[in-house]
């Protein structure tokens, strides 16, 4: 018997690939669309009509760099209408005067900035940007005077894992409602970079020890959302809650996916908003339903008392290491891919104390649109 179809209730909208830095770690796709493939305003308007009748309650404003969208008011302004929660996922850097204002005036809900070092050389060298702890660090505060909640969202990773401490003295200092530490996953740049980013298992035990004790500490002051490495885990997480059961992404020119890194499966197909409304994308999908629920698992998923705990776990991280989507996840303990996962910490190990990060950009292959990295 098959699982019942739920309606979506977030939705992950990449508005633009463009973006003012370079991290290695990026998530999205290797290949970046250039502006001229981005879905104009009228089609995201639509998209965002059509998704709240649907149901959906939150969209997280994404990209690259959705400050780069000069329609991102008017965006806003569309989901306010509709009672849909907004949260901006913003760099933090060259953002003109008045336009985190302007944003608060037409309805944002809320803002999350990523930090990719505590230390303004930690920053630099992994964004390839200069001076950019101090741009974040000055748009955090006008996020906060403008009356806008604020998360910190710490991408973790070999390269940064020693400033963890930092990382939370650091949003307690501009006042963040929560800090995210979220240890990179390695999709997309940072599968390419997975080799430069991963981290010592030694590295891992001591950032948890950190997290735990500030947890305790800060109750009430500052909330810390941890986001393990999946390759250290036991067990996976599920893909967005569930491949297909409540959430979804849009790519820039419209196409709509199960999550993000979901074209990285070669064997999948995936519909563009506009040929389709989104209600028959997100019921009938050949790609959609792929995954979803439970009848499509193999052993030992098929039978696990976990199924409709991490729902298989990613496929896309299956489609990388075991080269099979409907594989068992292969961080899962019980996945006969296990091995290789072991073998890819085991590799990883601690940093001389000699080493200079500085020397790290020599092994990162930087996000950049149309520079595609040979993989």
């Amino acid at each position: 018997m098959s699982d019942p179809l739920l309606p979506p209730i977030a939705m992950l909208a990449e508005l633009t690939h463009r973006c003012p830095l370079q991290c290695p770690y990026c998530s999205n796709p290797l290949e970046l669309m250039k502006a001229n493939r981005e879905m104009d305003t009228a089609g995201w308007l639509d998209l965002f009509e059509q998704a709240a009748d649907m149901g959906v309650l939150q969209v997280h404003l994404s990209g690259g760099e959705p400050t780069l969208r000069r329609d991102l008011e008017e965006i806003v302004r569309k989901l306010s209408s509709r009672a849909v929660y907004t949260n901006l996922i913003t760099a933090g850097v060259g953002i003109a005067e008045g336009r985190i204002e302007a944003l608060a005036e037409a309805g944002l809900d809320h803002v999350q900035l990523s930090l990719q070092g505590a230390r303004p050389e930690t920053a630099d060298l992994v964004s390839n940007y200069k001076g950019a702890l101090a741009k974040k660090v000055e748009t955090a505060r006008r996020v906060r005077a403008a009356g806008l909640p604020l998360t910190v969202n710490a991408p973790v990773h070999r390269h940064n894992i020693g400033e963890v401490e930092q990382f939370i003295e650091l949003a307690l200092s501009l006042d963040a409602e929560r800090l995210e530490i979220a240890n990179v996953q390695y999709s997309g740049w940072a599968l390419v970079n997975r080799a430069a980013l991963m981290p010592s298992y030694s590295a891992v035990e001591r950032e948890i020890e950190i997290v735990e004790e500030a947890r305790e500490r800060l109750k009430g002051v500052l909330n810390i959302d941890f986001v393990p490495p999946d390759y250290f885990a036991t067990y996976p997480k599920p893909c967005m809650g569930g491949w297909a059961r409540d959430a979804f992404a849009v790519a820039p020119d419209g196409t709509v996916l199960p999550c993000h890194a979901a074209q990285t499966i070669p064997s999948l197909t995936f519909e563009r908003f506009g040929d389709k409304s989104l209600a028959d994308i997100w019921a009938d999908s050949p790609a959609f339903n792929a995954f979803r629920g439970t009848d499509w698992m193999q052993e030992p998923c098929r039978s696990c008392e976990r199924r409709e705990i991490d729902w298989g776990g990613c496929r896309c991280q299956a489609m990388a290491i075991a080269g099979d989507a409907a594989a068992t996840d292969p961080v899962c303990v019980k996945s006969p891919f296990r091995e290789s996962i072991l073998a890819l910490v085991q590799d990883a190990q601690p940093e001389p104390e000699s080493e200079k990060t500085g020397s790290a950009a020599e092994s990162f292959k930087y996000r950049r649109i149309g520079a595609a990295p040979v993989t």
